[in-house]
């Protein structure tokens, strides 16, 4: 981070147009009843986006399909121009966000212990998310570090509280089932192949192995003095592993490489630091305080500065954690704390004629009701000089809804972008061997002493 800041600081006059991403995480939502029907953002005040939004085009974003909820993991890959064959799943991304030694092939799950039951043959889930001391959590951690099946190995990494990493090497696959139900009183779940995968060997053989595995947790946690313990004091036992959301590491095409742009990632929190580096992406690493203005607020100074990168994603997940505190009133104060960091913008992005500046959300996140995250569309503003200026007033749900964007879609975003750079390449054209959506391209140049391919 330390060489990354260094180079910030370097101010000159840009040759090329770059773009500025801000991700305002899950700050699309719903109607609620405690604004008559608006949804925070509209109840908020926020003159600093409605001002953008004036000054810009303005439309909606879906990264995938409206009506599908999306994680901020899946929704920034495909944001940011990628497939969903080529997603190493979110166990890679957390792991690599957290440091954790990762090799292609390798697999990785998110984990974490919690409490069971086992009644009739099942182990039904009770509890969760225990509230337990980092001393306890560590010594039950130790006790199902490490785990062998046959050729498959398994290495559990604590990261957060009761929450770790699962790494399985050997022949491993991630097409394979979770374990953990979520919900509290239904069973663990057996792990299972996906259906088109069901006579593939490797899928069978982790779904195996990692099956064997959680028993053996389970029998290893159950008998630990630690559990006795809990038991003796009428405490629930802490007696089960459960995972999800399995990945595998593998090649994907740097951003850099995949869109011509050399990108930065300014954020906080290992899934957007392991994005980033799953991507090609240098990263500042910024930790969240009680502030989020001005944690924006600094992290819109760095990207001020980042004139060596041509692409710069700057993130505040701070509407999404307010909306999961099923607080309407709290996201709106929240929303309102961060559209004042946003004067930054205004008073220094718009302004710069080289600068286009894309504010929009990874997905929605309602602040009431049952779901994590839903499915609706988030408004999205885009400024800068090559842009049709529309009539658009206000950032938020409905007023976007009449802008000149209209509904955009997944990796038409980068599209949007290159052509807003004036780096979009003429469809046909081919000026390197890979058929690149920007230009120039990486063609090979004709020399007059030639050369045998």
């Amino acid at each position: 981070m330390k060489s990354i800041l260094n180079g910030l600081a370097k101010i000159g006059v840009r040759e090329k147009m770059r773009c500025i991403l801000i991700i305002l995480d899950g700050i699309g939502d719903r109607g609620q009843s405690a604004f008559k029907g608006e949804t925070p953002l509209q109840a908020a005040s926020t003159p600093n986006l409605d001002r953008l939004a004036s000054l810009g085009m303005c439309g909606l974003y879906h990264s995938s399909l409206q009506g599908i909820p999306m994680p901020s993991e899946i929704a920034h890959f495909l944001m940011f121009g990628y497939d969903m064959d080529v997603f190493p799943g979110r166990g890679v991304i957390e792991a690599l966000g957290f440091g954790i030694p990762m090799k292609d092939g390798d697999a990785a799950l998110l984990a974490r212990i919690f409490c069971v039951s086992p009644r009739e043959n099942l182990l039904l889930l009770i509890h969760e998310d225990p509230d337990i001391d980092r001393e306890t959590c560590r010594t039950l951690h130790d006790q199902i570090r490490y785990f062998k099946d046959e050729a498959i190995a398994m290495e559990f990494f604590p990261t957060r509280g009761i929450q770790g990493i699962l790494r399985m090497r050997g022949e491993v696959s991630a097409r394979i089932t979770d374990s953990n139900p979520i919900r509290e009183g239904r069973p663990l779940m057996e792990v299972c192949p996906y259906r088109e995968n069901s006579h593939d060997a490797s899928a069978i053989k982790t779904a195996k192995a990692l099956n064997n595995y959680l028993l053996w947790c389970h029998k290893r946690l159950s008998a630990h003095p630690v559990n006795k313990e809990r038991a003796s004091k009428g405490l629930l036992p802490i007696n089960a592993l459960g995972t999800q959301r399995p990945g595998i590491k593998g090649p994907i095409i740097p951003f850099n490489e995949k869109w011509g742009l050399k990108g930065l990632s300014i954020a906080s929190g290992p899934v957007f630091w392991g994005l980033a580096e799953s991507i090609g992406m240098d990263v500042i690493r910024e930790k969240d305080t009680r502030d989020p203005g001005t944690d924006l607020r600094l992290r819109l100074a760095h990207a001020q500065k980042a004139l060596d990168y041509d692409f710069i994603h700057v993130h505040t997940k701070m509407p999404d954690v307010a909306s999961h505190t099923k607080k309407p009133d709290y996201k709106k104060q929240i929303i309102e704390e961060l559209d004042g960091a946003l004067s930054f913008a205004v008073d220094h992005f718009v302004s710069d004629p080289e600068t286009l500046l894309v504010i929009t959300a990874d997905h929605s996140t309602p602040s009431s009701g049952p779901l994590i995250h839903s499915g609706e569309t988030v408004p999205i503003l885009i400024a800068g000089k090559n842009i049709r200026r529309d009539a658009v007033k206000a950032f938020d749900e409905i007023s976007c809804a009449t802008g000149a964007l209209g509904l955009v879609k997944g990796k038409e975003l980068m599209y949007l972008v290159l052509n807003l750079m004036d780096r979009a390449k003429l469809k046909g054209l081919m000026d390197s061997p890979v058929d690149q959506p920007y230009t120039p391209g990486h063609y090979r140049p004709l020399r007059t002493k030639r050369v045998s391919f």
